[in-house]
């Protein structure tokens, strides 16, 4: 962040639980607020960072998200209550509460119920003679609106609660990584081999309408790649057809085309590394693309090379200029059938 010309004073290091050099490196470079939830780390921050401004995490209900984080970060209430007493007796400012109802939450009442929870927190906090002005409502945010609940749906929620219970002096901030990031990259594959498993169970490689053959499909990228998602972050891979024989069908299918029961494998060793056991595609061959949307969050940034394959290329696109491109194909294609 520093590298990118933000401030020290808008970064907040939101990890509870921090090397010590970290916390130097961070008192170097003026960074003041970080987060903490046991009384190591203050001991920690007094030593290395004793002019640091802390936010206290606190353990909210995750039940109704995909990835749950309270079982390793957050301080119950009543550990909250020892922790901001531990933080008077060292002389700590700690100016504000931090929670996060876990990644991929589908509930937005599961916001609401956390506000409430450091509601609870501020009011304790008055007691030990803090006066917190900053309240993070860390992540958990949805990626698109194809899931469960909406953006606008939580914020909604978060509006409501957050007018409730607190001044409009308490600052506000946020961590929606996954709304960001999800809808802007989409994943092309390319089709490596491929394997026709008829109804019988033989793979001769003779297909024929009548046997119903499913096809396995093997991609040039998998779950120690990109797909890492499907493994730590409880996603679903939804292939669709991008190219066949050099024509592209991106955006509007392949209308007409017979589709069979697939199953979509990485490029790896491992049999584990399989995208989809079962989904319905035309039949594609050796060479053709498929592409998966919404490829953003938790994907390439957590990929390896294992195997020796190397991780997917980044290839940078205008989405509005390619959309008007396509408009103007579009309307071309009308003219020429007229």
């Amino acid at each position: 962040m520093l590298n990118y010309g933000v401030p020290p004073n808008k970064i907040i290091y939101a990890n509870p639980c921090k090397q010590n050099s970290h916390i130097r490196f961070a008192a170097e470079k003026g960074i003041e607020m970080m987060t903490f939830d046991n009384v190591d780390e203050l001991l920690k921050v007094k030593k290395y960072h004793p002019n640091a401004k802390m936010v206290l995490r606190v353990v909210t209900d995750d039940s109704n998200s995909l990835c749950k984080f309270s079982i390793k970060f957050g301080a119950s209430p009543s550990a909250a209550r020892e922790l901001l007493g531990k933080a008077r007796e060292l002389g700590i400012n700690v100016i504000g509460v931090s929670f996060h109802v876990g990644s991929g939450c589908f509930a937005s009442s599961s916001f609401r119920d956390a506000v409430l929870v450091a509601r609870n927190i501020f009011d304790i906090g008055k007691e030990y003679g803090f006066d917190f002005t900053l309240l993070d409502v860390g992540g958990g945010f949805p990626g698109s609106d194809s899931e469960k609940i909406s953006f606008g749906e939580v914020c909604e929620v978060l509006r409501t609660a957050v007018d409730k219970y607190f001044p409009p002096n308490v600052r506000v901030i946020a961590e929606p990584g996954r709304y960001y990031s999800a809808s802007a990259f989409t994943l092309a594959t390319n089709i490596i081999a491929r394997r026709i498993v008829k109804r019988d169970g033989s793979d001769d490689g003779v297909v024929g309408l009548d046997d119903h053959p499913s096809f396995m499909y093997y991609v040039n990228d998998g779950i120690y790649g990109s797909f890492n998602c499907i493994m730590f972050d409880h996603q679903h891979a939804y292939p669709k057809p991008l190219c066949k024989n050099g024509q592209f069908f991106f955006d509007n299918g392949m209308n007409g085309e017979t589709e069979f029961n697939c199953s979509v494998w990485g490029p790896t060793c491992d049999s584990l590394d399989c995208l989809t056991k079962n989904t319905l595609l035309p039949e594609l061959n050796v060479g053709d693309w498929l592409y998966f949307d919404e490829m953003g969050s938790y994907t390439i940034c957590a990929a390896s090379e294992f195997n020796g394959f190397k991780k997917s290329n980044i290839l940078y696109t205008n989405t509005e200029t390619v959309e008007l491109l396509r408009i103007a194909i579009a309307e071309q294609n009308k003219k020429m059938n007229l």
